[in-house]
């Protein structure tokens, strides 16, 4: 039982900020039909922002909501700056142009922070474990899987309930259409980045929150764990991403738990001979895509 309860803590942990980072991604293919290569370095880029402000002494408690914000910012200017000359091109020269930008990142942090991790302070809250009986469980995954969820609750309600949610739901399903019923492209594609930047932050603060740093490859590895999550999903469909979010975490808690310590190394290159496996039984992922990316 102590077992059981440690490893579906785990699976909803790893789980949960997999699908927040597959949700982002989803959320911009739905309407652009391309997948941001530099999404992952969002991430990188709150993780930078807790670190400069707190060292400019800053409240790790004030300093993570603003670098959400930052990391929903730098989203829309890559969107602005990046991405709008080349509206209208072909998916790949938009796949191509997210390559570049994050290389360009990457680079730009290692030359002007440093190639090194930097240490971020932890709060106390983070730290430790709760005990129940025999089982010890991190407060810093019971607090990931909280704000999680609570995130993923929220995005939920603001895209059922609000008219620019709605709105965004009918571009992601049927982009020509919603243009000829008089919903603007820019801010449906500006909202998109956002959304997709914020949710990158909040995974972002969860991650350094369990590993205590950030260094300019951080977002490199979640990345490349969101896009499998998206595809086992099944791509442009926020509730396949959210399935191959928790899938990918599943997988990876069982394979931590019932492979030996040397074996566990190979734990990727498993999930990834599974995710191969899977697309040869269902290509499309498990909820298929049914979007039109705007052209």
């Amino acid at each position: 039982m102590e077992q059981l309860i440690q490893f579906a803590i785990s699976a909803l942990s790893l789980g949960g900020t997999y699908a927040l980072l597959a949700l982002g991604l989803a959320t911009v293919f739905g309407l652009l039909g391309f997948l941001n290569f530099a999404h992952g370095d969002l991430m990188t880029i709150c993780g930078y922002s807790i670190y400069f402000l707190l060292a400019a002494g800053v409240s790790f408690f004030i300093a993570a909501p603003i670098a959400i914000l930052v990391a929903g910012l730098a989203a829309v200017l890559m969107e602005r700056i990046a991405f709008r000359p080349l509206r209208g091109r072909s998916p790949m020269s938009l796949l191509i142009t997210s390559f570049a930008i994050s290389l360009a990142l990457h680079v730009c942090f290692q030359i002007f922070i440093s190639p090194k991790s930097k240490p971020i302070p932890i709060p106390d809250v983070f730290s430790g474990y709760l005990t129940f009986g025999e089982v010890y469980v991190s407060k810093a995954q019971i607090i990931s899987i909280i704000v999680s969820i609570l995130a993923l609750i929220l995005l939920s309600a603001f895209m059922t309930k609000t008219r620019i949610g709605i709105a965004l739901r009918a571009s992601a399903s049927d982009f020509t259409v919603a243009r000829a019923m008089g919903i603007k492209a820019n801010q449906m594609i500006m909202l998109a980045f956002a959304i997709s930047g914020v949710l990158a932050g909040i995974a972002a603060v969860m991650w350094i929150a369990q590993r205590g740093a950030v260094s300019p490859a951080m977002g490199q590895g979640p990345m490349i764990k969101a896009l499998i999550a998206v595809i086992i999903g099944g791509l442009s469909h926020p509730r396949g991403a959210l399935y191959g979010g928790f899938i990918l975490g599943t997988l990876e808690a069982i394979f931590l738990y019932i492979l030996p310590d040397s074996w566990v190394l190979y734990r990727d290159a498993m999930v990834l001979v599974i995710l191969i496996s899977f697309l040869m039984v269902r290509p499309n992922g498990i909820v298929a895509p049914s979007t039109e990316p705007m052209r």
